[in-house]
């Protein structure tokens, strides 16, 4: 097994139990490998591929409600952003990008996870369009549709169960469409076929032992896993840009 594609499988099994775990994530914690060694336009085909794959399964095995007045102004919102999203695509610098995303998560998670009471904020259903338009800009760019409106819903204060609903709901939506939109505009090449079929078998069993333990985890640990696993995300997204730089 050569290195690039030992990294394919790592990568989307490691990301494959961040995103049974937390319901989000896969693109931010695959692409923590998959950047060391894969194009960045491969490496963005895979992370939403293998996101999509994660959401479909989690959406069989870890049910949950559909909300549709808490969910829909951020699925709206990220379908307005995602067109924006595929025409920044060809022209942004992939390695500034990472650097601003990590830089981002690196900095402002461990605020947040270190404070003794989190800030609330308000922003109602205008909030929550932003916040996933900001998504759905950022998906074609790497699949990173749910950073943002984790953090957003963290903010808010959302119980643990409505928060994993709306970013479920919301990845599940805004990913099918980013893929759906990366198919339309020959974004996926015949070349990039192999490993995406060598990334859904990869992520199966760790999404479903990332799901098993999602279930005991109290709602105090569950916001800490998610801010603490959004910051090592972003710290290496940061070291990744930043040795591309030097």
């Amino acid at each position: 097994m050569d290195v690039s594609l030992g990294l394919v499988v790592l990568g989307a099994a490691c990301a494959g139990f961040v995103q049974g775990l937390s319901g989000f994530g896969f693109s931010l914690t695959a692409l923590s490998f998959w950047v060391w060694a894969l194009p960045p336009q491969l490496a963005a085909v895979l992370a939403v591929f293998g996101g999509l794959c994660g959401q479909l399964l989690a959406a069989f095995t870890v049910r949950r409600g559909f909300d549709a007045r808490a969910v829909l102004p951020f699925i709206g919102g990220g379908l307005l952003g995602l067109p924006l999203g595929l025409w920044l695509l060809p022209h942004i610098d992939a390695v500034a990008f990472r650097a601003f995303i990590g830089a981002l998560l690196a900095l402002w998670c461990p605020v947040m996870l270190l404070s003794d009471r989190l800030p609330r904020v308000g922003g109602g259903r205008a909030g929550d369009a932003v916040a996933g338009a900001l998504g759905g800009l950022m998906g074609p760019l790497g699949g990173f549709t749910g950073a943002l409106p984790t953090l957003w819903c963290t903010l808010r204060a959302y119980e643990r169960e409505t928060q994993r609903a709306i970013i479920q709901n919301f990845n599940l939506a805004l990913l099918a469409a980013t893929m759906a939109a990366y198919l339309a505009t020959g974004v996926v090449t015949p070349t990039m076929w192999p490993l995406m079929a060598v990334v859904a078998p990869a992520l199966l069993l760790p999404a479903l032992l990332g799901m098993r333990v999602y279930v005991g985890v109290s709602p105090l640990a569950f916001r800490r896993i998610v801010l603490g696993l959004l910051t090592l995300s972003g710290l290496a997204m940061l070291a990744s840009a930043l040795r591309q730089w030097l």
